[in-house]
């Protein structure tokens, strides 16, 4: 039986050009300095078969929290020959509100995300400013309003849901983060969502500054290693270094749009 490969898209829906780094990293010493968030989320294609990762940024939320938006996943999809309505299957690495912007674009998809997601964003922590500034209560509604029509799918802490794409828990920014490990031409690449926001968290092991729990994010970095096959197999989910050394997908036209199981250019 042929093993299946994916073609893994990255989708760059908007920018922050003013963030800085001490609004990024605990205890920075140089926190003024500028260091810009890109946001991404993600498709992954087979031959026969396409899988959303996260739903972007509604715009006027984008706007309310002084982020740029670049490009829609909807006409980031339709560039590359899909339509938002035909998926079938979307994963949700966490509920953060720059993740599920475009809910509503996939009504005929099954939606999955972690169990322990569902519960620390519909609990008490939810009561503590700290923990649900990055959360739209509108969203969650929407969770909760798919779930009881029996098209959110709460999974456990590995979830296998196609062949050569599997479903990993890490915690850390959120109670219910997870990473997604996908089989490509060139290896098992684990596309890393938040649970790294850039390489620099990897490669320093410091936590990023939006946290549910520092050790989990930092132990999450060990179980990245342990499922990419290098760590040039690893994607993390807001870095701009990203658009520097892996190349656009020529199919989209577009420099928002990337192709992310490509061998990357050296990460200097």
């Amino acid at each position: 039986m042929n093993e299946t490969t994916w073609r893994i898209y990255g989708i760059r829906h908007a920018i922050n050009a003013n963030r800085t780094r001490g609004q990024n990293y605990i205890l920075d010493p140089d926190p003024g300095a500028p260091l810009v968030l890109d946001f991404y989320c993600w498709v992954l294609v087979s031959d026969d078969h396409a899988i959303m990762v996260d739903t972007g940024m509604d715009p006027q939320v984008a706007a309310r929290h002084g982020h740029t938006p670049l490009l829609s996943p909807v006409a980031a999809l339709a560039a590359l020959g899909l339509e938002a309505a035909q998926i079938d299957t979307v994963l949700l690495t966490h509920a953060h509100y720059d993740h599920l912007g475009y809910l509503d674009a996939f009504p005929n998809a099954q939606f999955y995300m972690q169990a322990e997601e569902m519960a620390y964003i519909t609990g008490p922590f939810m009561a503590r400013p700290w923990f649900r500034r990055a959360y739209e209560s509108a969203e969650i509604l929407k969770l909760v309003s798919l779930l009881h029509a029996g098209r959110l799918h709460l999974h456990g802490r590995e979830r296998q849901v196609a062949d050569g794409v599997s479903l990993h828990w890490v915690g850390g920014h959120t109670a219910g983060q997870e990473i997604v490990r996908v089989r490509t031409a060139r290896g098992w690449v684990v596309l890393a969502s938040d649970a790294l926001h850039y390489y620099e968290e990897y490669e320093r092991g410091i936590p990023f500054a939006i946290v549910y729990s520092s050790a989990d994010m930092i132990a999450g970095h060990d179980v990245i290693r342990a499922l990419a096959d290098s760590d040039d197999h690893v994607l993390p989910g807001h870095d701009p270094r990203l658009a520097l050394i892996y190349p656009q997908a020529e199919a989209a036209g577009s420099e928002h749009v990337l192709r992310l199981d490509a061998e990357p250019a050296t990460r200097g």
